[in-house]
């Protein structure tokens, strides 16, 4: 779950950030490149997902070859955690030397880092390739759950929730998530998803709170108090009061994470798993982890959509080198291979027709897959919550759920 974290020397760590020299375009950007030859990066980064972890090992090989910087992967269950031993560093007076280069982050981490002066920035209009993204058709690209990331994370994916189901076995799927409840009770024990703080649990939640709640409008803004929240939420929780008894083993115990759901749904246990890529189901099948049979799902109404981020701490000891990464992940080839279903699926943040004709092959050659859905058919993208909203939601269901 999100730790929560205090304000502490907010303006000390934001001056520092400030005497650092960014990244700027010609003559300045390869001067970041001078200093970031021979440096080591150390990326936090979320480990859960093979794909994943192998695509960020090619950034790594990539990154040595072009730029001769070294990239270690610091492989992380949450990234509250990262959080909570940066914020250390800094009550400690660790202002230089930190252990953390990059950071996978977004939501309410990047939050709290921003909201404690834990980030170094602006750094990423200097970016060269930050002129490729698509700012004006993602808008996420800049705003992250509500908070404008003002320069201080680059982004280099786009998500979107989608249920991924075996149309063999359940060809039929909910339009709604309130028919949901409908749905599992005449199919005991095959739906559930991961537990909280599980990024994808979370944003199961999200997305229930966001169609049940009597104002959504108002998730939009921070939580102003406990009877605010209590009549918000009071609908989400007597919807999961509704469901739990028809999950698998009757919703007295929840997949660990995605991943393990997704095994779940291989095995035969359960006929449906989440995501939070809508090329995943196609990379899966690609990559012989779940049937040919298996397909994307949307509600019609729209589901949950964000913009997941790097960040450079204010104490990085590789700030030119963290920079250096940020620049090449948004680079056409980094995207086109990210989106490739065979490699990851991650849909790219980039504004694929204002690239040049090499770039915009990356992207027309791509494979796509019986489970691809168009952009038409993912529907429309809902907005985030705050993030204070999740930080609540995730402590009252593990005080209600949690076993």
């Amino acid at each position: 779950m999100m730790k929560r974290v205090i304000n502490v020397c907010a303006a000390a760590a934001l001056a520092l950030a400030a005497q650092t020299p960014g990244a700027g375009a010609g003559t300045a950007w390869e001067g970041v490149l001078a200093e970031a030859k021979g440096q080591t990066v150390y990326w936090n980064a979320w480990a859960g997902d093979e794909r994943i972890n192998a695509y960020i090992a090619w950034v790594g090989e990539e990154m040595r070859r072009r730029h001769g910087v070294e990239v270690v992967h610091v492989k992380v269950a949450d990234t509250a955690e990262v959080v909570t031993r940066v914020l250390a560093e800094k009550v400690a007076g660790t202002a230089e030397g930190g252990s953390v280069d990059l950071v996978w982050i977004n939501g309410e981490n990047f939050a709290a880092m921003r909201d404690n002066g834990l980030l170094f920035g602006p750094f990423v209009e200097g970016l060269p390739n930050f002129a490729l993204v698509d700012v004006e058709g993602k808008p996420s690209t800049t705003v992250d759950f509500t908070i404008p990331t003002e320069g201080l994370e680059a982004p280099w994916g786009m998500a979107k929730f989608n249920f991924i189901h075996d149309s063999a076995r359940a060809p039929e799927m909910p339009a709604t998530m309130a028919a949901l409840v409908d749905w599992t009770a005449a199919r005991p024990g095959r739906f559930a998803y991961p537990a909280p703080p599980d990024f994808l649990g979370s944003t199961f939640l999200k997305q229930a709170l966001v169609e049940l709640t009597p104002d959504p409008g108002k998730l939009q803004q921070p939580v102003t108090g406990d009877p605010a929240f209590e009549t918000a939420t009071a609908p989400l929780w007597a919807y999961l009061d509704a469901l739990h008894p028809h999950l698998w083993r009757g919703g007295q115990a929840f997949p660990a994470s995605g991943p393990a759901q997704r095994q779940l749904l291989d095995d035969g246990e359960v006929d449906v798993t989440l995501s939070f890529y809508p090329s995943e189901a196609a990379s899966f099948i690609a990559n012989g982890l779940l049937p040919d049979s298996a397909r994307v799902h949307v509600f019609a109404s729209g589901t949950i959509g964000n913009t997941h981020f790097v960040a450079i701490p204010f104490n990085a000891s590789a700030k030119a080198g963290a920079q250096a990464v940020a620049n090449f992940l948004i680079s056409p080839e980094a995207q086109a291979r990210k989106q490739n279903i065979e490699i990851w699926g991650d849909d790219t943040v980039l504004a694929v027709e204002r690239l040049d004709e090499p770039g915009r092959a990356l992207f027309a050659a791509l494979p796509r897959g019986p489970a691809t859905l168009s952009p038409e058919e993912l529907g429309p993208t809902l907005l985030e919550p705050h993030p204070s909203w999740m930080t609540r939601i995730e402590a009252e269901w593990l005080r209600r759920y949690s076993r």
